[in-house]
């Protein structure tokens, strides 16, 4: 099977977020951010997989742009969370550094595949 650097990463960080969401219910005792954001962090590459699979270019878009929203989204409770003292800095700061590589490498992809889409019209 062929790699897929979108598909690798956001499983990577789904991972990373299911890790963060234990440390905060079961260490932490927070469940109302913990919950937030690992919807959020799980649901781009669950959501990269259904573009993956989508039928056609259009729900390939469709798809990967609510993947997009959905890493915008988890950056804001990642912040949230380090703001309130849930998370260290040190933690943040490796986590941040991974979902705002996510949404560069998707909007990239967006970017492409519309103005692609552009030139065919």
């Amino acid at each position: 099977m062929k790699e897929n650097i979108i598909q690798d990463k956001s499983f990577d960080f789904a991972v990373r977020i299911v890790n963060l969401y234990k440390y905060l219910a079961y260490i932490k005792k927070e469940y109302v951010l913990s919950k937030q954001v690992l919807r959020c962090g799980t649901s781009i590459g669950a959501n990269i997989e259904e573009a993956l699979g989508g039928q056609s270019k259009k729900d390939f878009i469709a798809k990967l742009s609510i993947s997009y929203k959905e890493a915008r989204e988890t950056r804001y409770w990642l912040r949230l969370l380090c703001k309130t003292n849930f998370i260290d800095s040190n933690s943040y700061s490796s986590i941040i550094n991974d979902c705002d590589e996510l949404c560069r490498i998707i909007s990239k992809i967006l970017i492409t595949l519309k103005a692609n889409n552009n030139k065919n019209f």
